[in-house]
């Protein structure tokens, strides 16, 4: 079975551009908001995400400011550290431009830099074993072999849903829960909904709630992207859910980990980026002078997704053998220190094939678009199913 699939480094590098390449109905995907990205400040920069509206809202009251222009000026009478304590501290999200050696001094360095990339966790000898679920075993054909597996993905942006999109991709049923009140951004939403199924929750409803929990009763596998400690309220905390559910897998993500003065913090791609040094390891002098850069593409994002797929899958390999789930952490801030000690690559040109585009009608016009990276049997995966229309889901397996 091992050796039926394989990875090409083409498509792989189209996948983690794979927004990038997304056309819907012949348009390109919307950018950053005009209030996101790298702003000056009196002593450096800082990046900011307000690609929400509750975020940019939460930013512009945080400055006490109320037009984007209106943020650069007062950005420009503080620090980078103080604009970044006055915006996270009114759930805002943004990131003061560091160097490594800047964020190596932070409390936060330690947490992200230590252990092993994917943190496995199993659930506790004394868990309750009495409530299992019929064994799942990999279905016979290669291209589909999660066919029956059914996961709840409690994910958003980009990350989660690359790791459900891939799962939906090798045949699991998926089913995606958003909150009705932070929709998603649509565009976003569209590139990695191939495959998987679309509802929306309140959380805070106690009849949804109650349907939630049967959702996670009958699951196989549940991932979640939220901040750290964003889903105790609702009693979805790893630790519960496996004292609940020894069989089930679980794995999660967040962007600073799950330790250090960060780690219930919001964050992005971007912000790490900014946060660990990346954006000032790419950065340039141009006739304005020195400014910060970023990645090629949403590298952490894309890699922590597919790190995310991969300890679901050894966790499901495990359980085949053991009758028993468990728990994977994994965080955009651990990637980004993974990137950091890979070694140079020597004499790369920089220049990619072009992707193998690939054409699907879906309820949102006709997609250009990417596939998975992976390949079965020397062919490409491919996406089975386009997006469907954003939260018209029920909430239930079919």
């Amino acid at each position: 079975m091992r050796d039926r699939y394989s990875l090409a480094s083409g498509a792989t590098a189209a996948s983690f551009d794979s927004l990038g390449h997304l056309r819907i109905a012949g348009a390109k995907p919307e950018g950053f908001a005009p209030t996101s990205g790298f702003r000056r400040t009196s002593d450096g920069w800082i990046r900011l995400h307000a690609n929400y509206p509750h975020h940019a809202a939460r930013l512009m009251a945080a400055l006490s400011v109320s037009t984007a222009q209106d943020v650069e000026h007062a950005l420009l009478s503080m620090t980078s550290l103080a604009a970044e304590d006055a915006i996270t501290a009114n759930k805002g999200v943004a990131a003061a431009v560091r160097t490594r050696d800047e964020w190596a001094a932070t409390p936060m360095y330690e947490t992200p830099g230590a252990g092993p990339w994917i943190r496995i966790s199993r659930p506790p000898t004394d868990a309750n074993e009495s409530r299992q679920l019929p064994r799942w075993v990999p279905g016979a054909v290669p291209r589909h072999p999660l066919t029956g597996l059914k996961v709840l993905d409690l994910t958003r942006v980009i990350a989660g849903p690359t790791a459900t999109r891939l799962l939906g991709a090798l045949g699991a049923e998926v089913l995606r829960i958003d909150p009705p009140q932070l929709p998603e951004l649509s565009d976003v939403f569209v590139d990695s909904g191939f495959d998987k199924r679309s509802a929306e929750a309140d959380f805070r409803e106690p009849d949804v709630m109650e349907a939630v929990r049967g959702l996670i009763e009958s699951a196989d596998v549940v991932v979640t992207g939220y901040r750290d400690g964003g889903l105790e309220r609702f009693g979805l905390a790893p630790e519960a859910l496996l004292q609940a559910r020894p069989d089930l897998v679980l794995v999660t993500l967040s962007a600073w980990g799950s330790g250090g003065p960060w780690k219930g913090r919001r964050g992005f791609d971007s912000l790490v980026q900014a946060a660990c040094g990346i954006a000032e390891r790419y950065g340039r002098t141009t006739e304005d002078g020195w400014q910060p850069g970023a990645l090629p593409v949403q590298a952490l994002d894309h890699a922590t997704g597919y790190g995310l797929a991969a300890a679901a899958l050894a966790l499901l390999a495990e359980r085949l053998r053991t009758g028993r789930g468990g728990a994977a952490r994994l965080s955009l801030g651990r990637t980004a220190e993974e990137l950091f000690r890979l070694p140079a690559l020597a004499g790369h040109s920089g220049s990619l094939p072009e992707p193998d585009f690939r054409v699907m009608d879906s309820p949102y016009g006709r997609l250009r678009y990417v596939g998975p990276p992976i390949m079965a049997d020397g062919v490409p995966l491919e996406y089975s199913k386009c997006p469907v229309r954003y939260g018209t889901s029920q909430l239930r397996w079919q």
